[in-house]
């Protein structure tokens, strides 16, 4: 009768965390509605941010499968009411200064800290720290700030600009760089951030994470291992990418090599670099067994 009288009690706790979570919910969804607007309007419709949607709607999807069986195992513990309420503040001032001046990067920054923000004061830190990767995951819809992939992607493009000149030349083309800037025949073409790989590098590091994360979650040296790989796997992605766009315009013209095909060359590299994660992944299984065995004799 006790257990029974306990159950209960459980579900009507459970109850009320259900009726309280629809208006938070709600509430959740109001406030996150215009940054995300704008994220989709300013970002997700340029090529930099086209994996958007895909890592949002695979993040929420693991966030909820990951929240179910947490949330299940108990009754979340609300967290400490002075560091909500601090850490609300220092979302919301920044969130109010970048909705005035139209910062998108910002804006979603400091919606995506004040929804955690909510998610603590809701549930509580225990719970927050078992959906970590998740959170982590989620993080990937934040842009970086324009300077700062300035900075990122100019080492990367005259290394790829460099490269891409230097393999083409080995097979006889006629081809050559200044900077960025790229010549072959009578066509110029400028590698630009897209083409650098910023947008690839992000998207595939992030869809790479998920990929290992939910496949070697509980063999954590291997999975450290498998996510070393991915960076270096989407540079070469988008040096075979600069090279196709090169080849396309010797052989197609600059018309076609800036229109459609220039955008089908993006999804051809990352998807072929997901692959390659994927054939590496299994052609390293031999690893992941011998550092599972290492682990269980630790």
């Amino acid at each position: 009768m006790a257990t029974r009288a306990g159950a209960m009690a459980l579900d009507q706790r459970w109850l009320g965390l259900i009726r309280n979570g629809w208006f938070l919910a709600l509430a959740a969804a109001a406030f996150a509605g215009p940054p995300l607007a704008a994220l989709a309007r300013v970002v997700w419709s340029t090529e930099q941010g086209a994996q958007g949607p895909i890592i949002l709607m695979t993040g929420l999807w693991l966030l909820t499968i990951e929240a179910i069986p947490v949330l299940r195992s108990g009754i979340p513990q609300p967290g400490r009411r002075g560091l909500v309420a601090a850490w609300l503040v220092a979302s919301l001032l920044p969130y109010a200064i970048a909705s005035m001046l139209g910062v998108v990067w910002l804006q979603w920054a400091a919606t995506y800290s004040a929804l955690v923000a909510v998610g603590y004061a809701y549930a509580g830190g225990q719970v927050l720290k078992r959906l970590w990767f998740p959170l982590f995951y989620l993080l990937f819809l934040i842009p970086p700030p324009y300077s700062v992939m300035l900075a990122l992607t100019r080492a990367l493009k005259l290394w790829i600009s460099s490269a891409a000149v230097e393999i083409l030349t080995l097979f006889g083309y006629n081809v050559a760089s200044s900077g960025t800037t790229l010549f072959i025949d009578q066509y110029e073409l400028l590698v630009a951030a897209a083409c650098a790989g910023m947008n690839s590098l992000f998207s595939l590091l992030a869809i790479g994470l998920f990929y290992i994360y939910l496949r070697h979650r509980s063999e954590w040296r291997y999975a450290v291992v498998l996510a070393a790989l991915v960076i270096p796997i989407a540079i070469a992605a988008n040096l075979l990418r600069v090279i196709l766009l090169l080849l396309i315009t010797k052989y197609l013209g600059n018309q076609v090599a800036q229109g459609i095909l220039h955008d089908a060359a993006g999804l051809s590299m990352f998807m072929l670099a997901l692959l390659l994660l994927i054939a590496i992944d299994a052609a390293l299984d031999p690893l992941r067994r011998r550092l599972g065995r290492t682990a269980l004799t630790a």
